[in-house]
């Protein structure tokens, strides 16, 4: 039998490899461009012109997006190289200046943001390359090839990132291990290792953030003039920002939403390893690493569900994309519960103990409530994907009265939008609840942390599956720029719609997921006050009646919302200037307009707006949540940090769901609406029933694509910043704080 070492090495190598071989099955796609002799991006078209235009349509979106993450990354590099610095003196100073535990912490830092960093390009880059050859696959006759195209590019990602992220990790750990090779000293391994996690979230912060202002802005403009002032189609290639808007899915959908889920998969396992340090000296090594281990099983899971869509269970079919999709995730939460049982049974010894968050007990626990406790998790994150699709997919009745709201004006489909975001918050919040009691009772918060790891056991499958939509709404937007026959548009539109539906359900768990990791994060911030305080604080847990812990929980509940409100204006200045200068083209060239125009518009003047916009907006959001934590634990003090923690994440969780929901559904009312005959009750493309629903979708973007996804963040990184610098809040008057008016 493998050692835990053995088996998590072998898995991030097995996803590695399993990456390698579906992008040289993607790449297998190809077509010669014209009489050139080098092998060209596409393949299929008999056409020379066309297969140009493809070309020239890939390249100039392949450069749009990476110049935009070259300039993006190049801040982030100044940055975590300047907060690296911060975090070695503070975190020595804080430990009575341990210059191990202060480099170790910092070289996690810049290891944990340095993965982040690369995940994210890889997965822009694989976009791109993928996208035009969804395209091609779409022109050849079926339903198959386009699929299976398109969702190997997100195995791709999915895979490469799980793969990277785990060797990693562990690698960083075995290294630490060298200093610290007695158990009883692991628990100053595992505060080092937290660094990792604070890596990951800084640059999927600003990945989100500075994505998200990026393609929503041009979404946002390339709408605004196109679809509604001059109703021109979506995507159409005399709209000057619509080369723009297809560089922003690769940077905010694809490289963004990759560093937001590496960051919970390194925040979760911190916080399981930080909580669960203790077990350690009883169970020894393989029992501390169990979080690790089913990280692990989950990438062999994921790559044996894989196989169901891509050669199983074909798609062949319209009405059979949304089910592949969706049966990928049902598959792989039945098959971890019995593989993570099997290796709790393996890797954990027949009982362990655990020293409590709160209180002096210990606790004896057994494998099969670890399995439990991670069932929960992976069960808790199917059923809140399968609720935001009910919310989101226009197959269900919800979406619908969003459509058949738009027919008395945009007014009511806002109304209607907005109220379907907030229902759609209860039941998920409910399970949120029912889950965190049931693993909490059974194991504590170390339990909480295991069902954390639970909802993100299938990264591999919900990466891939969150890919595969701006992948496909990529290449919708390539075959309406390279004026293809309309079938293939249909036919990606169909492709993309499923997409929008899963993207949505990967939203749900990563929200699920987010705010569970906060909260075993926050378990772990107070497991290392209590050791720095020798048990002198939080022996007996936070109390929230403490009048400066309370007056804390309510700024941390206005965090979000000030969030918010800076990410939502920034893509509102961003999109106004991108409106000004498509409606400048259209007015100092009228004949871009044309069926046949004879000039193309200046794409470049539109990428330059969203990478000039985004990069300068990225900042304050960003800084607000970075310093907002540092700044309360230094001057106010430990018990003002716990308050603003549990402020934010009961704010963000709720106002992340409802506003990811709402633009979802938005979107696909709208393409419900263009799906529909004009001689149908709601009247189809270009009525005026659509441009109200189109006002909705525009209105939804920044919902769903901007602020939703990235208050995810918001509570990860204020939680995992707190826990990294535990001991330095600690160090200034006893955890008092500067002030120290507790």
């Amino acid at each position: 039998m493998f050692s835990a070492s053995g088996i998590i090495i072998l898995a991030g190598f097995v996803a590695l490899v399993w990456a390698f071989i579906q992008f040289t099955a993607i790449s297998r796609i190809e077509i010669r461009a014209g009489s050139s002799e080098e092998t060209a991006i596409v393949g299929g078209s008999t056409d020379e012109a066309t297969t140009n235009r493809l070309i020239e349509i890939y390249e100039a979106i392949y450069e749009g997006a990476e110049s935009f993450l070259r300039a993006e990354y190049r801040v982030c590099f100044y940055f975590i190289m300047g907060f690296g610095i911060v975090v070695f003196v503070l975190v020595s100073w804080g430990t009575g200046w341990d210059m191990h535990r202060g480099a170790f912490t910092a070289i996690s830092f810049l290891l944990g943001a340095l993965t982040s960093m690369a995940s994210g390009y890889l997965g822009m880059k694989v976009a791109v390359f993928s996208n035009v050859r969804t395209t091609v696959s779409a022109q050849k006759p079926g339903w198959t090839a386009c699929f299976n195209t398109a969702f190997r590019a997100g195995a791709v990602m999915g895979f490469a990132l799980c793969g990277l992220g785990i060797i990693m990790l562990y690698v960083t750990m075995l290294a630490y291990r060298v200093h610290y090779p007695s158990p009883d000293q692991w628990v100053h391994l595992t505060e080092c290792i937290t660094g990792y996690g604070l890596g990951g979230s800084v640059i999927a912060m600003f990945g989100r953030v500075g994505g998200g202002i990026y393609t929503k802005a041009a979404d946002v403009g390339a709408d605004l003039v196109g679809k509604v002032v001059h109703g021109i189609p979506e995507d159409d290639p005399r709209n000057p920002a619509t080369i723009a808007d297809n560089v922003g899915d690769n940077v905010g959908d694809v490289a963004g939403m990759g560093s937001d889920l590496f960051g919970s998969f390194a925040e979760s396992t911190c916080a399981a390893l930080v909580i669960g340090s203790s077990i350690g000296v009883t169970g020894g090594w393989d029992a501390m690493v169990f979080p690790v281990i089913v990280s692990a099983v989950g990438i062999f899971v994921c790559l044996l569900s894989s196989f169901i869509a891509t050669d199983l269970k074909t798609v062949k079919a319209e009405n059979e994309v949304e089910s592949a999709l969706k049966i990928q995730l049902i598959a792989t939460t039945i098959l971890m519960v019995p593989a993570v049982y099997f290796v709790s049974i393996v890797y954990l010894p027949s009982s362990f103990d655990l020293q409590a968050t709160v209180g002096d007990a210990v606790f004896t626990l057994h494998p099969w409530e670890a399995t439990t406790c991670v069932a929960m998790g992976t069960v808790g994150g199917l059923i809140i994907g399968l609720v935001t699709e009910y919310y989101t997919s226009h197959s269900y009745s919800p979406v619908r009265e969003v459509a058949n709201s738009c027919k008395t004006g945009a007014a009511t489909n806002m109304i209607y939008g907005i109220a379907l975001g907030y229902k759609s918050a209860i039941i998920p919040v409910l399970v949120l609840s029912v889950v965190v009691y049931g693993s909490f009772t059974m194991c504590d918060m170390y339990g909480v942390a295991l069902a954390a790891i639970g909802f993100l056991a299938n990264l591999a499958t919900g990466l891939t599956i969150d890919v595969y939509g701006p992948v496909c709404d990529n290449a919708g937007g390539i075959a309406e720029m390279a004026e293809l026959d309309p079938s293939v548009r249909e036919k990606t539109d169909a492709l993309d719609a499923a997409g929008n539906t899963t993207a949505a359900i990967g939203k749900g768990f990563a929200i699920g997921s987010a705010a569970l990791v906060s909260l075993a994060l926050f378990g772990a911030f107070v497991t290392r006050i209590r050791h720095a305080s020798n048990d002198a604080l939080f022996a007996n847990g936070v109390n929230m009646l403490e009048p400066l812990t309370f007056a804390f929980l309510i700024i941390g509940g206005m965090i979000p919302f000030a969030f918010a409100a800076m990410t939502m204006k920034s893509v509102g200045l961003a999109a106004m200037e991108m409106v000004m200068e498509v409606q400048r083209q259209f007015d100092e060239k009228p004949h871009l307009l044309d069926a046949n125009p004879t000039e193309r518009p200046d794409y470049d003047a539109c990428i330059a707006i969203s990478t000039k916009a985004s990069l300068k907006e990225m900042v304050p959001p960003g800084a607000m949540v970075i310093f907002t934590p540092l700044l309360t634990g230094i001057f106010f003090g430990v018990t003002a940090v716990s308050g603003l923690l549990v402020g934010a994440l009961v704010a963000s969780v709720q106002l992340a769901i409802s506003m990811s929901n709402s633009g979802g559904a938005w979107d696909n009312a709208k393409k419900y609406i263009e799906k529909q005959s004009p001689d149908s009750e709601l009247k189809g493309k270009g009525s005026d029933i659509h441009k109200a629903a189109v006002v909705g979708d525009t209105v939804g973007d920044p919902f769903k694509d901007t602020s939703g996804p990235a208050l995810n963040i918001v509570m990860k990184l204020m939680a995992v910043l707190s826990l990294v610098f535990a001991d330095t809040f600690f160090a200034v008057n006893g955890g008092g704080g500067v002030f120290n008016l507790s």
